[in-house]
């Protein structure tokens, strides 16, 4: 005890000498400095300099006695006085404190000055003076933002004893790096955000080789481009810090990279480099930092990048790549990684459990990949660990996007200093484990896109810290109640969407949270509108849609939060009027209101400025649209008024919406003329105005809307031709003009100037003439209806060329046009198949459909319309369609409805229609077939209606029996008879046989003699079976051809 105590007195008393050595250096070097007097000239120097000077804030204060030593930010030579270091940056987060005015030329007097830093000051754009290039003396130079602008200029390169030079700055630029070549000295040189867009890649490695002490590099954001060269020798192999990152390099990662050795830094993220990632990297010896990001194209096979090597390797990034194969066990030499991030790659397998042996690991991000198999059950290496507990240092632990399955582990939990989790858009199954709410350090918990189910811990409630909860689009179900809130009063973003919850809270409850962002779509919040939300004033997004709400929206809801930016409430039911003037933020231009779905009833209510979407669709709105309606929304976006009960005309104000995407007015029963200023929203994308009780002419003025990509003026009145402006629309992928009375022949650049048209809707109306053969360069056309019009001439030959519709359609892509801040347009179609119609909306791209039927059209099918190989639908009824059926017409496996009714066909039905497995609607009635109906296969699941109206036709499924149908019949079934006979004669002498055969067969040919005499036997039965069988067969055949008795 006494030596213990002796020890301790002596570690204080070395402190206290350590201490007091301290104080008094500090104090020699104090006096020194009191002691030493600037230099005269020095001191005017720095006086002139000042008087340049704005110093707002007094920063310069004590530069006023004669002592210039002693000045703020000043350091002199401790022998000769002369000013050796000037010193004025500001700390970046004190800008208020920057100074500002001109650098005067007198600095140059300073012929001592060895380090000069003006950095994050405020020189209001003025250049960096040339004189600069003439203080020869200077080892230092940082002028990193500080506000200069324009050329640096050459003559820096001057400074042969410069040592360090940061000009960081995104004002600055060169036209060549030929002067860096005089700074010989250099070992410091940064550039980040300066513009060297006139600096080729080349040039760049050309200038650094004649720099043979550059140990960092730092050219971030330069607007580099080009190849990154090689020389023919390298000098500058001391280099340990390289960082050309977010650049425009296009370029293999030059070989000289893994031939310095020095290198501890290696930043090129955000380039565009390409080819594999050099297996050399892993054995630099003293690498610590690697970030290839971002570049998309780097190639690499995880088990060999990661084999060996790294061994000082502390961060790693080489994420958004193109890396693939497996992660292998050998990840878990990575001792030294702090933070590894692939994502974004093509990596397949499962997660290596030897990540566990990674202990010093704080960040790990594998999200967006091909990873399958569930989360490793264990980890290993958690004795190798110094804490002895599992990764005690991860903190952000990210493999969203993949294709795990499984349960979610437990072991989970345990990784106490856990910050981010994120699991989302997976196939994990199973409920959440209760285990997480000990995660105390938790703040992000992303669970959504997966398929859990059971019910919402309340454990989770007990995570204070948490700022986001993501659980939306799973499987969850159950009550929500005040406990899973309990203490999470930091929560920013709560996301709940998609799942079967049902709110369950307190009458007079108050949430602990301020949320700025709320999505509970498809909960269970009704019927009565959420009281508790009164107390979300911070709200920006709020998605209450499909929530079961019903009834009136309540007066404070529309002041309920100053920054509410978002508001969907869709599908729910809604009612009452809206308030008019209607208004939802006070403080934003942004904002996008989405009540579709309601019941909502009124006239609709002029709106506040700052909407930019606004979706007011399928309710019961039944007013005029107000004429001044874009007086204060002239930015909307996206303005959706459709299926209501509106009326009157459309006002002229629509065409002021400059930058709007979407006009959707479609379903009321809106009257007069398309406003022709219309033509003014030259960034339309969709315009839907069908099934309202528009008439006029199609006005010229729509040609110019060259953005446009959907045009919908369906059951309206429209009548005369079509205008020739349309063939402007070289963008369009929709045209459904149906149902109106437009008239005239489709003119021949219809088939030249829509290169994407994709759905082309001409049916009913009085369209007339021949077709032209240029309507084939549809090549993108998957839905024809030209139905219902007075077409005539035959059917082109040049229809096979229909280039989507030969292709079978594979690829789902839903049809989602003016997609704006996450609103957008549905395309949805009515297509007459099977007699009956169908509406498609997620499946429409996959639909192929040609309908011509109700026209005048003559003449044969023509047998290049069988090469259409992915056609589904097919109508040709009710036309003047003469000769045969095609043969061919089974090329088309994927018909699903094939209709030739009411026209002229004649022949037979060709037997091969009976392979047409996904035929499920044919009618080939009323023509003059004749001959045999092939019922068979397929063909035997359709009725007789499909063939009434051909009095030549005969056999089933019709009653009129075909002539020598019963002889058929009998001779069919006494055939029947005896070949049933026959077969099970031969089958059983066959087995027989092969038994007698078989059996002793192994045995006699242990034994020779006894298998000679045997296998002779043998050959003379087979000879008389088959003599038989010979005289069998003829008898059986005459038996055939007598015919039976009557």
């Amino acid at each position: 005890m006494k030596e213990t105590s002796m020890e301790n007195m002596s570690k204080v008393g070395l402190l206290i000498l350590l201490v007091y050595s301290l104080l008094f250096a500090i104090s020699v070097k104090r006096n020194n400095a009191l002691a030493i007097e600037c230099l005269s000239s020095d001191h005017e120097a720095l006086m002139d300099f000042k008087n340049g000077l704005e110093d707002s804030h007094n920063l310069l204060s004590s530069w006023r006695n004669t002592n210039c030593c002693q000045w703020h930010g000043i350091d002199c030579d401790n022998i000769t006085g002369a000013v050796a270091a000037i010193d004025l940056h500001i700390a970046y987060d004190m800008p208020d404190l920057s100074l500002s005015g001109e650098i005067r030329p007198s600095l140059m007097q300073l012929k001592s000055l060895r380090s000069l830093d003006l950095s994050f000051n405020a020189f209001k754009d003025i250049p960096i003076p040339r004189f600069f290039g003439s203080l020869v003396n200077l080892q230092y130079l940082n002028l990193s933002n500080a506000g200069f602008a324009g050329l640096i200029p050459p003559h820096l390169g001057n400074l042969s004893h410069l040592q360090s030079l940061d000009l960081t700055a995104d004002s600055l630029r060169v036209e060549n790096l030929q002067w860096v070549a005089g700074l010989v000295s250099l070992k410091h040189l940064a550039l980040e955000g300066v513009d060297l867009s006139l600096v080729a890649g080349t040039d760049l490695v050309s200038a650094l080789n004649q720099l043979p002490f550059l140990m960092e590099l730092h050219v971030s954001y330069c607007q580099i481009f080009g190849h990154i060269s090689s020389p023919p020798s390298l000098n500058f192999t001391s280099l340990s810090v390289l960082d050309l990152s977010e650049n425009i390099f296009i370029s293999k990662i030059p070989d000289w990279l893994v031939n310095i050795s020095t290198l501890q830094h290696i930043d090129i993220h955000s380039n565009g480099l390409y080819g594999k990632i050099p297996l050399g990297l892993r054995d630099l010896p003293k690498l610590q930092y690697l970030n290839l990001g971002y570049n998309y194209n780097l190639t690499a096979i995880c088990s060999q990048l990661f084999m060996n090597g790294w061994g000082k390797l502390q961060e790693l990034d080489l994420s958004m790549n193109k890396l693939h194969g497996r992660l292998p066990s050998s990840l878990g030499n990575l001792t030294s990684l702090t933070y590894l991030s692939l994502s974004s790659n093509s990596i397949q397998g499962v997660i290596p459990s030897s990540i566990g042996q990674l202990c010093n690991l704080n960040t790990l991000d594998l999200s967006n990949n091909n990873l399958t198999g569930t989360l490793p059950k264990f980890l290993q290496g958690i004795d190798n660990c110094p804490s002895r507990k599992l990764l005690s240092n991860l903190e952000f632990f990210v493999v969203g996007y993949n294709q795990l399955h499984g349960e979610i582990p437990n072991w989970l939990a345990q990784l106490e200093k856990l910050s981010w989790l994120s699991l989302s858009n997976n196939l994990l199954e199973g409920p959440i484990p209760v285990s997480l709410g000990s995660l105390q350090n938790l703040y992000n918990l992303e669970l959504d896109g997966n398929k859990l189910n059971g019910t919402l811990p309340d454990s989770l409630g007990q995570l204070s810290k948490l700022t986001l909860l993501d659980v939306s689009s799973n499987k969850l179900t159950g009550m929500v109640s005040n406990d899973h809130f309990s203490k999470l009063s930091k929560l920013d973003l709560l996301f709940m969407s998609s799942n079967s919850f049902t709110l369950n809270v307190t009458a007079n409850w108050i949430p602990p949270f301020q949320v700025s962002y709320l999505g509970m779509r498809s909960c269970v919040l009704g019927p009565s509108f959420p009281p508790w939300l009164k107390s979300q004033s911070n709200v920006i997004y709020l998605d209450f849609s499909s929530a079961n709400i019903v009834g009136f929206i309540p007066k404070w809801f529309w002041d309920i939060s100053p920054q509410l930016r978002v508001l969907n409430m869709s599908h729910n039911e809604l009612q009452g009027w809206l308030p008019n003037p209607m208004h939802m933020s006070h403080l934003y231009s942004y904002v996008a209101l989405d009540l579709s779905f309601n019941l909502l009833d009124g006239p609709i209510p002029v709106i506040a400025p700052g909407f930019l979407v606004l979706d007011l669709s399928h309710n019961r709105f039944y007013s005029a649209i107000p004429l001044n309606i874009t007086q204060h929304i002239d930015n909307v976006g996206f303005l959706s008024l459709s299926h209501n009960q509106l009326h009157g005309e459309i006002p002229m104000s629509l065409g002021e919406m400059s930058y709007v995407i979407v006009i959707d007015l479609s379903g009321n029963n809106l009257t007069g003329r398309i406003p022709p200023n219309l033509a003014n929203c030259s960034f339309l994308n969709v315009v839907d105005l069908g099934n309202n009780n528009l008439f006029g002419r199609i006005p010229d003025s729509l040609g110019q809307l060259k953005r446009l990509k959907s045009l919908h003026l369906n059951s309206n009145h429209f009548s005369g031709d079509l205008p020739s402006s349309l063939r402007n629309l070289s963008n369009l992928e929709t045209m459904d003009i149906s149902y109106n009375i437009l008239s005239g022949t489709l003119p021949t650049w219809f088939g030249q100037n829509f290169p994407l048209l994709r759905i082309l809707m001409l049916r009913s109306n009085a369209f007339c003439g021949e077709l032209s053969l240029e309507f084939a360069k549809l090549s993108s056309l998957q839905v024809l209806d030209l139905a219902r019009n007075d077409f005539s001439g035959n059917i082109p030959d040049s229809f096979g060329d229909l280039k989507a519709i030969a292709q079978v359609q594979k690829k789902n892509r839903y049809l989602l046009y003016g997609k704006y801040e996450d609103h957008y347009y549905e395309e949805s179609l009515n297509v007459y198949t099977k007699g009956q119609i169908l509406r498609y909306t997620k499946t429409l791209s996959l639909v192929t459909s040609v309908d011509l039927s109700d026209n005048n059209f003559s003449g044969n099918i023509p047998n290049e319309i069988t090469k259409l190989f992915g056609l589904e639908v097919l109508n040709l009824s009710r036309n003047h369609i003469t000769g045969k059926i095609p043969d061919t017409m089974s090329n088309l496996l994927q018909l699903s409805s094939l209709d030739l009714s009411n026209n002229q066909l004649s022949g037979k039905i060709p037997s091969s229609l009976s392979s047409l497995s996904f035929l499920g609607s044919l009618d080939l009635s009323n023509n003059n077939l004749m001959g045999v109906i092939p019922y068979m296969g397929h063909t035997t699941t359709f009725d007789a209606i499909a063939f009434t109206g051909n009095p030549g036709l005969c056999g089933p499924p019709l009653p009129l029996k075909c002539l020598g149908d019963d002889d058929k019949k009998q001779s069919n079934n006494d055939t029947s008879d005896e070949g049933l006979f026959d077969n099970w004669f031969y089958l059983s002498l066959g087995l027989g046989f092969a038994t007698g055969i078989l059996v002793p067969y192994f045995i006699l040919t242990m034994k020779s003699s006894w298998g000679d005499v045997y296998f002779d036997f043998v050959d003379q039965v087979i000879h008389k079976l088959l003599m038989h069988s010979h005289r069998q067969g003829i008898n059986h055949g005459q038996r055939r051809r007598i015919p039976p008795r009557r």
